[in-house]
């Protein structure tokens, strides 16, 4: 089971985006500050998260949430999923 996820920043509201097989370890990453891209806005909360069997379908929902770069488009995913912390 393949998971992609959204994680909001509590420091700073910001997003990030990804994916993993082992969604609460890549979490605990992240707020363990082993991540480089998210290390410097600890603590992160999970909002969102849609699951998949195949790894290529996550990874290419992954890519199509990225691109979005629009914080309301990721707002409204969030509130109208039923995913999420």
């Amino acid at each position: 089971m393949y998971v992609v996820y959204i994680i909001q920043s509590k420091k700073d509201s910001s997003f990030y985006i990804g994916y993993s097989g082992n969604l609460e370890k890549r979490l605990s990453d992240h707020n363990a500050g082993k991540s480089r891209y998210t290390r410097s806005k600890c603590p992160w909360e999970l909002v969102y998260h849609e699951e998949f069997g195949i790894k290529s379908e996550a990874i290419k929902r992954e890519r199509f949430l990225k691109k979005q770069k629009n914080k309301e488009f990721y707002i409204k995913l969030i509130r109208s999923g039923s995913s999420g912390g």
